[in-house]
């Protein structure tokens, strides 16, 4: 067993109070590899932003579970050797069962999420008790999901959404103990968040997509007053990465995320944290499509790494700071 303090890291609890009293939300960036974590630490410290480290089941598949633990260990002491002592959370995005949030809790995680979504009702009310009850025992924090987001992303995937029932979020909260939770207004996992007949164009051809539902947010937080609630799949989808990416050579057409100023207005209310994946894995890409482009002789993965952790952290200060307002708030 290794307790996530032992690792220097810290729970949600207070970090989400601290939130909604601020009217800003916690950044959850998704990571991978080192270059990854350590834009996020670079941009968190220089932003003075708490965080979260979200890694899914496929990244602890992809990168070694023991090998992630301890680069959250690392983010811990990498923030402070930059000079700023951030909280950090370690995260497990979309558990898909008992047994892996198990796991991750026995390994350090400070945080898990248990996503029964797509289950009946009373399924998904019985493993997000079940993992709430061992999850405490260790004061581990425990999100849950209700309603269903649309898209792909690694494991996780759906055809359509399904929005979250506001008349269902107080009795799946009193039944599980759930310490926040992940609801379903109009994001959606992946690079294509909406299909090309849900957007309107610009003359230029560029999709905007429909809104957020807020008023289905407006009555979770009437029934919920105070409860932290969680936004997946929100990432923007920036525009001039993905043309940067199809200028070097990519295919990713109808590409569309949500719009920044429609995060920031969530991220006012009882949202406190927006998880962003994608956008992280488009201005990588971007920057090492550009780069190898340029640079065609150049084969030390360090050159064009670096390139691409400097986009990362300027994407992640750019969240933190105009997005989701989160700078400034790490030594609240």
């Amino acid at each position: 067993m290794v307790n996530y303090k032992d690792l220097g890291l810290v729970n949600t609890r207070d970090m989400f109070a601290k939130a909604m009293k601020g009217g800003y939300a916690i950044p959850a960036f998704n990571f991978n590899n080192m270059e990854q974590m350590q834009a996020i630490i670079m941009a968190c410290v220089e932003a003075k932003s708490p965080v979260i480290l979200q890694v899914s089941k496929g990244a602890r598949a992809y990168a070694n579970a023991n090998i992630l633990r301890n680069m959250a260990r690392g983010a811990v002491e990498y923030a402070h050797e930059l000079g700023c002592d951030i909280p950090i959370v370690l995260h497990l995005d979309h558990g898909p069962n008992f047994e892996v949030a198990k796991d991750c809790i026995d390994n350090g995680f400070s945080s898990v999420m248990i996503d029964g979504s797509a289950l009946p009702y009373d399924e998904n009310v019985a493993v997000t008790k079940k993992v709430v009850e061992y999850a405490h025992k260790y004061d581990v924090t425990v999100e849950a999901e209700l309603g269903v987001l649309g898209g792909v992303e690694d494991e996780v995937s759906a055809e359509e959404s399904k929005y979250t029932k506001p008349e269902e979020v107080i009795d799946f909260t009193s039944k599980t103990g759930c310490d926040s939770l992940a609801i379903s207004i109009g994001t959606s996992h992946g690079r294509c968040k909406f299909t090309p007949a849900q957007c309107t164009r610009t003359p230029d051809g560029v999709l905007i997509p429909p809104p957020l539902a807020f008023d289905v947010l407006a009555a979770i937080e009437q029934k919920l007053p105070g409860f932290p609630i969680v936004l997946h799949g929100s990432s923007s989808v920036p525009v001039e990465y993905v043309k940067i990416i199809e200028q070097y050579g990519g295919k990713i057409p109808d590409s569309v995320g949500i719009p920044e100023d429609q995060l920031r207005k969530a991220a006012k209310s009882a949202v406190c944290k927006i998880n962003i994946d994608s956008d992280g894995r488009l201005a990588m890409t971007a920057a090492i499509r550009r780069h190898l482009a340029e640079h065609p002789g150049d084969f030390d993965p360090r050159q064009y790494l670096t390139p691409a952790r400097e986009e990362l952290k300027k994407m992640y200060m750019h969240k933190c700071v105009n997005v989701l307002g989160s700078a400034g708030h790490a030594l609240d």
